[in-house]
């Protein structure tokens, strides 16, 4: 009897052991993602002085400008996971586009103000790169606790679930190009 007991509070012990690892790592998780919206933000921040910048020099390129703010507006409205992915995938191949197209203006080259804005979302596009490593490795380390055994049954019984991780699709998964 006494050894039944030691080893039901063995494995009470174990049990509450694994659970709060598994609170942890999902925390970690959302902090994670936290990270990531805080730099979306920034650069949701800096995409309307770009353009406005941008404008007075590009007066014919009124489509480029139309499908930055698009891309900018659904990247903002998108809710987190797969869909925020895609619509950030977006919004980068939109600033790819903006970026293209205003190498053919030197005097837009030459403005101090977009080549402060340029350095600004050059930092912010590699923070989001690290926001993004982070969040992922924390993705794996929950996802792997999640899956494998035993943490399994006790992941199972109390709901933790799986958890997508942020990946930039194609052209989207490289930085953007600002230098000039």
């Amino acid at each position: 009897m006494e050894y039944l007991l030691i080893i039901l509070a063995v494995i009470v012990v174990w049990v509450i052991l694994v659970y709060n690892r598994l609170v942890t790592l999902r925390n970690r998780v959302k902090e994670a993602w936290s990270d990531i919206d805080v730099q979306l933000k920034r650069r949701y921040d800096l995409i309307p002085n770009l353009v406005e910048t941008v404008k007075g020099y590009m007066t014919h390129e009124r489509g480029v400008f139309e499908k930055v703010t698009e891309a900018r507006a659904k990247a903002m409205g998108a809710t987190p996971g797969h869909e925020k992915a895609g619509a950030e995938n977006m919004l980068t191949g939109a600033l790819k586009s903006l970026f293209a197209v205003a190498e053919n203006y030197p005097q837009l080259k030459a403005n101090e103000n977009f080549g402060k804005l340029q350095d600004e979302l050059s930092d912010t596009e590699n923070k989001i790169q690290a926001a993004r490593r982070f969040y992922n490795g924390n993705v794996l380390a929950l996802n792997t606790k999640v899956e494998t055994f035993p943490s399994n049954l006790i992941a199972g019984a109390f709901g933790f679930k799986k958890q997508e991780f942020f990946e930039a699709e194609g052209e989207a998964g490289r930085p953007v190009k600002v230098g000039f």
